[in-house]
Order: C-alpha cells, then sequence, then structure tokens
C-alpha cells in the first residue's frame, strides 16, 4: 500500500507542478477544464434532486443525500485556483467566465459562499423526502441563477 500511495502523491505532485507552469506561462486550458468540471458535477448532482422534488424521478433517500453531500463537497473547495487571472471568457476562449469574476471578485466569492451555505441546507433535508427538497432546490436555484448572471456569459 505505501507505493501505491506514494505513487498517487507523486502523480498528484507532477500534476500540480504541471498546471502552475502552464498558468505560469498562460496556458489555462487545465484549471478552465477543471473549473467546468466541477460546474457539471454540480449540475449532475443539482439534475437528481431537481428530478426527485420534481416527481419526474422516484425517491431515493440515500441518493438524495448522497447528491446533497457531492453539493457541499464541490461548494467546499476554493475557488480561485481554477479561476486564474486571465482565464475570463474576454481574454481566453473556451470559458464563460466574465472579467467580474476578478473585477468583484468580493462578490463572485460572496456568491460562492451563499451556495455553500444552500448546499448546507439541502444536505439537512435531502434524506427527509421529495416535500423536504422542493424549498432547498428554490434556495441553490436562486444562488446559482444569481452567480451565473453576474458572471457568466450566457449560452448562445
Amino acid at each position: 500500500m505505501p507505493i501505491l500511495r506514494n505513487l498517487a502523491l507523486a502523480a498528484t505532485s507532477i500534476a500540480v507542478i504541471g498546471a502552475s507552469a502552464a498558468i505560469a506561462q498562460g496556458n489555462f486550458r487545465f484549471p478552465v477544464k477543471a473549473r467546468q468540471g466541477q460546474m457539471a458535477t454540480l449540475a449532475v448532482n443539482l439534475g437528481i434532486l431537481g428530478g426527485m422534488a420534481k416527481g419526474e424521478m422516484d425517491y431515493n433517500a440515500e441518493l438524495a443525500q448522497t447528491a446533497a453531500d457531492n453539493i457541499v463537497a464541490v461548494s467546499s473547495l476554493n475557488m480561485m485556483p481554477l479561476f486564474p487571472e486571465g482565464s475570463d471568457s474576454e481574454s481566453f476562449e473556451g470559458t464563460r467566465a466574465k472579467p467580474s469574476v476578478w473585477a468583484d471578485n468580493a462578490d463572485f466569492l460572496s456568491e460562492w459562499e451563499n451556495l455553500g451555505k444552500q448546499a448546507m441546507a439541502m444536505q439537512e433535508v435531502a434524506a427527509n423526502g421529495a416535500e423536504a427538497i422542493g424549498p432547498a432546490m428554490g434556495g441553490l436555484g436562486k444562488s446559482c441563477q444569481s452567480c451565473h448572471e453576474t458572471h457568466q456569459v450566457p449560452r448562445n
């Protein structure tokens, strides 16, 4: 086991060093892909909870709790390493992050913090039935919408 752990640590270290070097050279593909993956993870888990709340899928307490736990985990990450300056939609192709992420960073971080609070509210009720999920989904949805309206370029 120690060999596998050491190999995993070495691989992680190499990835971090490689990402840091890429960012230093202005190659933001890795952090942009990472933050897009983070958002996709949020979307999948929100979709599960939303489907249950709307009655589009059968309620499953274990799956609902797992989805809520995943949202809390993602929302608890420090986002700024995935948002290096210069990786906005006006400077780097392939992202929808507006320059406001950096220009009004305090607001962006406040929006992210609010997502975390709404995620924890969902986490508390996810296993209590589909009826409990609905109101918590409202808070999560408003949090996502607020940040996207301010800090994300709309889809075409």
